[in-house]
């Protein structure tokens, strides 16, 4: 049997997409092409394109040449352009709408896949975990934490509890291939008495379908999670350390007009309170050696959704757990931050070429900020900044928050430090003594 030939790639009306889209009395038109968005945009100059030549050509009409150009899958929709735009004009709106128009078959594989693989189970998991599975591998890695100790007996996290104040989501990356980064978490929301649950469905944080452009995709995978959170009655949906996954609920209920009877709210900002209050007595005793920490902002976080209320809260955490004197800010940083070349879907889009040049000016900030760690509360971030560390010899580590608080409270596991250099994985770290009461 011939192979049947690659779908051709329809062409879009850009500046027709484009006007339909702006509010009455805007227009593209008005771009100063000043050049600040490309500037600012560490894709730039990947595959000839720009943020300001992808507007100009809209406006030109050069339609064939933006439907077919390969950029739409590294720029990261990070919204970076617009912001610094003196006209606010947002082109990953016209991105988004180029990679919604290319046939499925001619997406990138990974974020089809994963896609995909989130539409066929209730779970929402990008990476296949069934629900069934989800609540076996839950059982056996709190057994697991059970056996670290009697400060741990009543790790025991809960699954479909009707009307738990907040509904746990977690990113599949855990279950699916790193169960032991499932303790600290619980570890810390039995240390503040939380109030929480996990559900069989619609647990999965992640979201590839909004990255492959497939708008009924992605309204699919959130009225799964509405529904869910919905049945159970929570009042609040947490989202852990996962930055697009707030973005993609947070903007998907307001974008396809759901009925989420709930509020949404992310494990930094609850962090930073249980840290006022007293309920997370986290210092910076164990960082003996003065390591330098630095933060990422999650640009579908902060940029993107919840602003700097987030980005302070990531630093008083980061220096409540590290010491203010051991915190040490990358610049610009904040909304103004640079995307770090992994969210959007460029981590599965296959193009690790294009990925790591735009990552290259993250990798320079990371190495002028002198940081000894990068605290990222963000699964797309996480491997990014792992991977362009190792790819231009960088000398840092990359860690969870929860890590680090588990650690500072004397609750971190041996098994629980794989992100930790040895100056930290060994023994000899304080161990607060306490059962876990708060």
């Amino acid at each position: 049997m011939t192979p049947a030939s690659p779908a051709t790639i329809p062409t879009l009306d850009f500046k027709a997409e484009a006007d339909r889209l702006l509010p009455p009395g805007a227009s593209y038109d008005a771009c100063l092409a000043c050049g600040l968005c490309s500037s600012g945009c560490p894709a730039s100059g990947i595959d000839g394109m720009d943020p300001r030549r992808f507007i100009r050509m809209a406006m030109l009409g050069l339609n064939r040449e933006l439907s077919t150009t390969p950029w739409i899958w590294s720029c990261t929709l990070c919204q970076r352009c617009s912001s610094v735009c003196p006209m606010s004009i947002d082109v990953s709106v016209l991105v988004s709408l180029a990679r919604g128009n290319w046939p499925p078959e001619r997406r990138p594989s990974g974020i089809v896949r994963s896609c995909q693989a989130q539409l066929r189970s209730a779970s929402t998991s990008a990476m296949g975990v069934r629900p069934e599975e989800f609540v076996d591998i839950v059982a056996e890695s709190a057994a697991e934490v059970r056996r670290q100790g009697p400060r741990f007996r009543r790790i025991q996290p809960p699954v479909d509890r009707q009307g738990a104040y907040f509904f746990v989501n977690q990113n599949s990356r855990e279950p699916a291939a790193e169960p032991e980064e499932l303790g600290p978490l619980w570890k810390i929301l039995d240390y503040v008495g939380a109030d929480w649950t996990y559900s069989s469905t619609g647990w999965a944080a992640e979201n590839f379908c909004l990255f492959g452009g497939d708008d009924d995709a992605w309204r699919a995978v959130v009225e799964q999670r509405v529904a869910a959170v919905n049945a159970l009655g929570c009042r609040v949906w947490l989202n852990t350390e996962c930055g697009h996954s707030f973005y993609s609920m947070w903007r998907g209920i307001r974008r396809f007009g759901l009925d989420a009877r709930f509020e949404l709210d992310n494990l930094i900002s609850w962090y930073a309170r249980w840290i006022r209050e007293g309920r997370l007595p986290v210092n910076a005793d164990w960082n003996r050696a003065g390591l330098r920490f630095t933060v990422q902002d999650p640009c579908q976080l902060v940029r993107k959704s919840v602003g700097d209320p987030a980005a302070d809260d990531l630093r008083f955490v980061a220096r409540a757990l590290v010491g203010a004197e051991n915190f040490v800010d990358m610049q610009p940083c904040r909304g103004a931050n640079y995307c770090c070349g992994g969210g959007g879907g460029a981590l599965q889009a296959g193009r690790s070429g294009a990925r790591r040049s735009y990552g290259r000016r993250k990798f320079d900030q990371i190495a002028a900020s002198g940081a000894d760690y990068v605290l990222t509360p963000c699964h797309n971030c996480h491997s990014q900044i792992e991977d362009i560390g190792r790819h231009y010899g960088g000398d840092y580590r990359v860690v969870h928050f929860w890590t680090l608080i588990c650690l500072s409270l004397g609750i971190l596991g041996e098994d629980e430090r794989r992100y930790l250099g040895p100056e930290l994985a060994g023994p000899g770290l304080p161990d607060r003594g306490d059962d876990g009461d708060g």
